[in-house]
């Protein structure tokens, strides 16, 4: 499946040495899981595996047309009814981690909210090590413009040499106000300005949440919390514009469930798991505005896409 061949110009599928367990809380069910990230064939993608549940009905494929709910998460499920919620931080620290191949079992509904960040699940993978795999990797160029939105909140592919991210909030609470950031994504940068970064909420709303059965295990563990102007974590912030990282961070792993890696920009207004997953529907319903290419020199600190073979 896997063999020792260098991958530093990303031109071939990787998956995991080895298969690696970590174990938390999942942030709206407040239930212990244990989730195991396993190697996995070429070409076979992210899938998850619900080990509480036999057979057929155990089996979701990590995609777009999977998604069967963006309520403050996004979850996935397959025609017998099983569900994943809170998928967004693994998949985005498989995406960073350049990950194409893993099957994820679980013993729960939920993937672990760990410390709030993907961070945890990448130091897993980085535990586990990365395997290149002999078939070539294929991505998927952004062709055309792909905008989404209600006139505040918006999302859009646009044509790019590279994968590339930009975002804005904004938000009422002085601790949070306007913030914009935007890089290109690889997997040094990925790690570094986007992985540790939290998810946030509001003092105000657990109450409510709470009563739609989520937020049952958000703490000041695993998420930043807010009230009124305040950041209430005692180590307050990771990074002085946070939030938003974390909204690139979400939209890092809503996006990677379009089963390949994008070249092309995103930028987001404001949006969240359920635009970015309507931005994937969009995408795919219009077939002039992509195409899969096989990669022959992914880009590397900004080098660009200079040389892809068309699949």
């Amino acid at each position: 499946m896997a063999n020792n061949r260098s991958n530093a110009d990303g031109m071939f599928q990787q998956t995991l040495k080895k298969s690696v367990t970590i174990a938390g809380v999942g942030l709206h069910s407040g239930v212990i899981v244990t989730l195991t990230i396993s190697p996995a064939d070429a070409n076979s993608g992210i899938t998850f595996h619900r080990t509480d549940i036999r057979g057929a009905a155990a089996v979701i494929p990590a995609r777009w047309d999977t998604v069967v709910d963006t309520r403050l998460c996004t979850v996935i499920g397959n025609e017998h009814g099983t569900t994943v919620g809170t998928i967004e931080h693994l998949m985005s620290a498989l995406a960073g981690c350049g990950i194409d191949n893993a099957v994820v079992s679980l013993d729960g509904i939920e993937v672990p909210i760990m410390d709030g960040s993907a961070a945890p699940f990448v130091a897993a993978i980085e535990q586990a090590g990365i395997a290149v795999q002999k078939a070539p990797r294929r991505v998927i160029r952004i062709l055309k413009p792909v905008v989404i939105g209600d006139g505040v909140k918006s999302a859009s592919f646009t044509p790019d040499d590279a994968t590339t991210y930009s975002f804005e909030i904004d938000f009422d609470s002085a601790a949070i106000s306007r913030q914009a950031h935007a890089l290109e994504i690889d997997t040094d940068s990925f790690k570094d300005e986007i992985s540790r970064a939290r998810t946030f909420g509001f003092l105000h709303e657990v109450e409510g949440l709470r009563k739609m059965g989520l937020a049952r295990g958000g703490s000041l563990d695993n998420a930043v919390v807010i009230s009124g102007d305040t950041v209430l974590n005692a180590d307050g912030l990771r990074f002085s514009d946070e939030f938003v990282r974390h909204k690139i961070l979400d939209a890092v792993g809503d996006l990677y469930l379009a089963g390949a890696p994008i070249v092309g920009h995103f930028h987001g207004v404001r949006s969240g798991h359920a635009l970015n997953n309507q931005l994937l529907r969009a995408l795919f319903a219009d077939r002039s505005a992509w195409r899969y290419e096989t990669a022959v020199s992914l880009p590397v600190a900004r080098r660009g896409l200079e040389q892809l073979a068309v699949a």
